[in-house]
């Protein structure tokens, strides 16, 4: 492990004490891994602007290349030797949180089960649970591993405590610019394997395979376009009820760890086999193609060949690209894992049912039977109970802001310096001097023998494979 000293130049000095004489703790936080693209970076200066510590792991090249501040700590440790350097990183530091971007990334799990240990909050950022402008900003995990109730009464009636959601502006998004970042991260990770020579991103291919991929998607994109066009078309002419289906990312770790499904080609045979079984024979399904998909493997083909094998060829449409919005306001009603496109589709009042753990699959909302019932039953969304559920997620997890734009970062980064803020258990501006004692404590049981903190760490069989 190799850190990098720097000074936190521009960071406001934090009072010693508090206008009531308790001591003023000094909140440190530590960055792990974020988006590709600057967004972790600018969170790190905002901090240190509002008088907050920080220090960023890099576990890659490509962090390490959008990083470039002060505070940077290089891992190059093997992976089962993660939890303890981030123990002696955080009893060094005497880091008060931790900021990370999704939760299921194996160095990301092994981290929370330490911070657990050592009652560190760990503040998780995700792609919004709503979309669009909006991110996900939630204390502990998120998705599957989400502390948010399923309990539909607790939503009625905490929403009655809340005021309707503030309006925000929409914010631009550029696919342009996500793909350039991460081009840019990329090239930057494979450079530096020399150095990080330990790293695994733990995805199924090697990044010029996706490269590859992407770039035969790029070549195709015109084609591609020409034909989820003509298949519209043929779909609205045909004026048939027409369920919709949107793929999500076969490494998504929604997809592996929250649902019962390997990977997408085996849901994209149980919701075909399905269809064939129980849908109304006047009926069709379309699905739809993720859109950051990289073109590794022909999706269009394995539809078409379970749609065959299923004997319902002449009624299945593949959507390459296309607005899913325009489809969803289409559709009779959505299939999903557990993606935001429910979300989406409820907001538009149509019936949704979900096929893995989804932090919106509640009674009243989605449909609670069985794949082979939602067919011809379907049922209606109760659009009070998800506005109750609407309003209580945006004021626990949700702030408005993008990933893709210099203005949708902004937007973002100020949003969330206020939700960090907010989400600290304790009050760190006038914490108790036990608080100060048991960091002390802790940093003097360190320094006399690491080893003796093995029980709060994870051994190397607990970690994610």
């Amino acid at each position: 492990m190799i850190e990098r000293p720097g000074h936190h130049e521009g960071t406001t000095p934090v009072p010693a004490c508090n206008a009531d004489g308790t001591p003023n703790v000094q909140r440190n936080v530590l960055l792990l891994q974020g988006l590709m693209g600057p967004f972790f970076r600018m969170i790190g200066q905002a901090l240190r602007r509002d008088g907050y510590g920080v220090w960023k792991v890099n576990f890659n090249g490509g962090d390490r290349f959008f990083w470039r501040l002060p505070g940077g700590i290089d891992f190059t440790g093997r992976p089962d030797e993660w939890p303890e350097a981030l123990v002696r990183i955080l009893a060094r530091h005497e880091i008060t949180d931790v900021v990370l971007f999704g939760d299921c990334r194996p160095l990301h799990s092994a981290a929370i089960a330490v911070c657990a240990r050592l009652h560190i909050p760990v503040h998780v950022f995700e792609e919004g649970y709503l979309r669009p402008d909006w991110v996900t900003l939630e204390l502990g995990g998120v998705n599957g591993n989400s502390l948010l109730p399923r309990d539909p009464d607790y939503y009625r009636t905490r929403a009655r405590e809340l005021p309707p959601p503030p309006e925000h502006r929409p914010v631009p998004s550029s696919f342009r610019t996500r793909a350039l970042q991460g081009l840019a991260y990329n090239t930057a990770d494979l450079l530096s394997r020399w150095h990080y020579r330990h790293w695994d991103n733990y995805r199924p291919w090697h990044p010029l395979t996706e490269g590859i991929g992407w770039l035969r998607k790029l070549a195709k994109r015109h084609e591609r376009a020409e034909r989820t066009r003509a298949t519209f078309a043929n779909l609205r002419e045909s004026d048939a009820p027409f369920m919709l289906f949107p793929l999500q990312l076969d490494a998504d770790a929604q997809v592996r760890l929250h649902s019962s499904f390997s990977g997408m080609a085996e849901a994209i045979r149980a919701v075909i086999s399905s269809f064939a079984a129980h849908a109304p024979r006047q009926m069709r399904l379309a699905i739809k193609e993720h859109p950051l998909d990289n073109f590794v493997r022909n999706w269009r083909n394995e539809v078409a060949l379970q749609a065959a094998a299923y004997g319902v060829a002449d009624r299945v449409d593949y959507f390459e690209t296309g607005d899913i919005l325009e489809l969803v306001r289409a559709a009779a009603g959505v299939i999903t894992i557990n993606s935001t496109t429910g979300t989406l589709a409820l907001a538009e009042g149509k019936p949704v049912i979900t096929l893995g753990d989804a932090v919106y699959d509640l009674p009243g909302i989605t449909f609670q039977g069985p794949l082979a019932e939602f067919w011809a039953e379907l049922g209606q969304p109760d659009a009070e109970m998800f506005e109750a559920y609407r309003r209580v997620l945006i004021d626990h997890c949700l702030i408005p802001g993008g990933f893709f734009s210099n203005e949708a970062i902004e937007k973002l980064t100020a949003s969330a310096i206020a939700r960090l803020t907010k989400h600290s258990p304790r009050d760190f501006a006038a914490a108790s001097r036990a608080e100060m004692a048991r960091r002390e404590s802790l940093r003097r049981e360190f320094a006399r023998n690491p080893k003796k903190l093995a029980s709060v760490i994870p051994t190397a069989r607990q970690l994610p494979t």
